[in-house]
């Protein structure tokens, strides 16, 4: 059966603000923070921000995951330049100028579009520019990797060279960018994977004119310990199915997985096969999830249905349970 695409994801009701009827009243709209009537806490700020030159034009901030967060908002001074979904939690800022130093923060913002509190600021500077640059560094040479703990892995390789020199390195998690560090830097750690789970790295050298090497040899690597799927696995399946224009379709519901950023992504399976997949282009659910697909025209038909859901580490979590549907 060919991938079907998510559905438009329903709507979240809108909380109804009143205006305020003076402006002596201004300072007690809750404007630009979010709502402090809303229920729940706000986001806490993002923790661990880091700012690091990656060329002559651009910045890599990175931050760690907040639970609960729909979204990041980061800003440069107090213009916002990025806005990046919950399940990112780096981005390149572009279009700086050269030799000038940057100061950059990160909030959070849930799912009712309240936002949490700036997070600490960081700066950066960005190195002179390189005219007339198209000489890429060499590859990084001598790549290693190796476990630290079930959640993180250390990396390492031997300087890139350059005829104007290295600005950064970015490290890839199979064809994602998922790190940058500085040209002076030759180590890194990579966190928020999974115990028990085999991942693939490269690095890329960078120099100031934005040039960028050919990617080292790929680092394998396995993070110790076991992980049986159940705490990545999509919890609450529930299967059902209806009829509709001479078809019958099955009807699932379930809660996402507990992550450190919003999974977008599943794969549907009947009868421990691959039938279709689940794509949010947009606002992904972190509560109940819902979803409704084809199963053709017989009636009498028993199948047994599963869902696992894509990690923001790009891995595939474990399986949820399963249930068993008939037309």
């Amino acid at each position: 059966m060919p991938a079907v695409l998510a559905p438009a994801v329903r709507a979240r009701p809108r909380r109804a603000a009143l205006l305020c009827a003076a402006v002596a009243l201004v300072a007690s709209c809750g404007w630009g923070t979010g709502d402090p009537g809303a229920e729940g806490p706000l986001p806490g700020a993002p923790t661990g921000v880091t700012a690091a030159a990656g060329s002559a034009s651009t910045v890599h901030v990175m931050w760690n995951a907040i639970d609960g967060a729909e979204g990041y908002e980061v800003y440069r001074g107090r213009t916002k330049v990025s806005d990046v979904p919950g399940s990112t939690r780096m981005v390149d800022v572009v279009r700086l100028a050269p030799s000038t130093t940057y100061a950059f923060t990160v909030l959070a913002r849930d799912a009712d579009g309240r936002r949490g509190p700036r997070s600490q600021e960081v700066r950066a500077r960005t190195p002179a520019a390189a005219a007339a640059d198209r000489s890429a560094p060499t590859r990084p040479s001598d790549t290693r990797g190796r476990p630290a703990g079930g959640r993180a892995v250390q990396l390492s390789w031997s300087a890139a060279r350059d005829d104007r020199g290295v600005v950064s390195y970015d490290i890839h998690q199979g064809d994602t960018k998922i790190h940058s560090v500085g040209g002076g830097q030759t180590a890194a750690v990579v966190t928020g994977l999974r115990p028990g789970t085999r991942y693939s790295f490269t690095v890329r050298a960078r120099d100031a004119a934005g040039n960028v090497s050919p990617p080292g040899a790929a680092v394998r690597v396995t993070t110790p310990g076991t992980d049986d799927g159940r705490a990545t696995a999509p919890t609450g399946l529930r299967a059902g199915t209806h009829r509709a224009d001479g078809a019958y379709h099955i009807d699932l519901s379930w809660t996402p997985p507990r992550t450190d950023g919003v999974v977008t992504e599943y794969q549907i399976q009947l009868d421990r096969r691959p039938a279709t997949s689940l794509v949010y282009g947009g606002d992904a659910p972190r509560g109940r999830a819902e979803y409704s697909f084809y199963a053709g025209e017989k009636a009498g038909v028993t199948q047994r249905v599963r869902l696992r859901a894509k990690l923001p580490d790009g891995t595939w979590g474990g399986f949820s349970a399963e249930r068993t549907v008939t037309t």
